[in-house]
């Protein structure tokens, strides 16, 4: 079961629209106990930082997700600021993330590259994986994705990105660490390209729930 967790950010409709036009069978949780029945888990996410941790940790749920996600190994795919709070800070607030990844969000205006950009960096871009990665299973050069962001994640180890994208200066745009994964682009909105990431993600292998 493809369990999105609904904490009160990201656009839930379109991932369940996305996932029922894939007759994969999808659900939301919003108590822990919901939580408990996912294989596989996405973290949504849109906005400000702290505003998503403070969100996640009032939800109920947080205790519960690292459970999950730390000692079961359920695989997560965060999206959008939902990548973000993977990384254990972000320039743009002062909380803690998960810290799952090892990385810290930076902002493009603090980079000399793209201090002059404009931002957010907003609309289609193309995306490069790293070849092998299942996550990117059949979506190679031609593939096109959908951001809204002003910030990115910055990897403490190049071994962790698993595709870049260019805006201004290459930037890590998908991130993975075991079981946790992590997309900067929105694959709900992405059309084809995004129907394909998310089947691959549900197409890994989970925890199996009776």
């Amino acid at each position: 079961m493809i369990t999105i967790l609904n904490y009160g950010l990201g656009n839930i409709a379109a991932f369940l629209n996305a996932y029922r036009r894939l007759n994969i069978e999808v659900s939301t949780a919003e108590t822990g106990g919901q939580l408990r029945q996912a294989s596989k888990i996405i973290l949504p996410g849109v906005g400000a930082f702290d505003h998503a941790m403070d969100l996640l940790n009032g939800s109920g749920m947080r205790e519960t997700l690292d459970e999950l996600v730390l000692s079961d190994r359920v695989p997560i795919l965060g999206v959008c600021v939902g990548m973000q709070v993977l990384a254990r800070s972000s320039d743009e607030g002062k909380l803690p993330g998960l810290g799952w990844i090892d990385a810290r969000v930076r902002g493009f205006k603090l980079c000399e590259q793209t201090r002059e950009a404009a931002l957010p960096h907003m609309g289609w871009n193309d995306v490069q994986p790293k070849a092998g990665n299942p996550l990117f299973d059949e979506l190679h050069a031609d593939a096109r994705f959908y951001f809204l962001h002003s910030y990115f994640v910055e990897c403490d180890h190049d071994e962790n990105v698993i595709a870049t994208c260019d805006y201004g200066m290459p930037f890590g745009c998908a991130v993975q660490s075991g079981n946790v994964y992590g997309v900067q682009f929105h694959p709900e909105k992405s059309h084809r390209f995004g129907e394909r990431l998310l089947k691959n993600f549900a197409d890994m292998p989970g925890i199996e729930r009776s």
